[in-house]
């Protein structure tokens, strides 16, 4: 994983509401279990239309969303069957961020894991970000905020381990293996066997 620090890059907005992680990878390709080349087929039958051609108006195919890193989502995304394959393809695309009101508890999981950052604000900040495509927001992922085009700031709720790995750009493997040496003279040292 990489680490996540800092943030900045301008917004590609998908207002849909209930964007379940179907949507996101069709089950169809879900025939891998390692996470490149998912991007390829992310909101694959909202991008491409029955011939796989793009469909031009969706707004991940519109060229002012190349290189955009956040994602601004209507309400309740992630939402549906538990897949890793969500988060997975969500950052092999190069997408870093979610943002909405709600995130589907198992997709935020998931995402935290893998590190995708899903971050959920108030509904008056989320219409105006609905409102203005393509603005520049900052995400400082230590303050656990969102800076805005004007300056002003928001912050989003984040649990202390799930930053802790976005900074460090680990798992909880990572965690656990970042502490090996430990792990092992404890192990040695202990005086009662399980």
């Amino acid at each position: 994983m990489q680490p996540i620090t800092h943030l900045k890059s301008k917004t590609v907005v998908l207002p849909a509401t209930d964007v379940d992680t179907d949507q996101i990878i069709p089950a169809r390709f879900l025939t891998t279990t390692t996470r490149q080349g998912l991007g390829a087929n992310l909101f694959y039958d909202w991008r491409f239309d029955a011939d796989g051609e793009e469909i031009n108006t969706f707004a991940l195919n519109k060229q002012a969303a190349k290189d955009c890193q956040i994602l601004v989502a209507g309400r309740n995304f992630g939402c549906g069957s538990s897949r890793e394959h969500a988060p997975w393809a969500l950052l092999d695309y190069g997408l870093r961020a979610v943002i909405s009101t709600e995130i589907a508890d198992i997709f935020r999981s998931n995402s935290l894991k893998n590190g995708f950052l899903p971050i959920v604000v108030d509904e008056n900040t989320h219409t105006w970000l609905l409102d203005h495509p393509g603005c520049e927001l900052t995400i400082d992922v230590a303050q656990s905020v969102v800076i805005l085009p004007d300056g002003g700031s928001v912050s989003f709720p984040i649990d202390s381990f799930a930053r802790y790995c976005l900074l460090e750009g680990i798992d909880q493997l990572g965690f656990l293996l970042k502490h090996e040496t430990a792990i092992k003279e404890f192990e040695e040292t202990r005086s009662w066997t399980p």
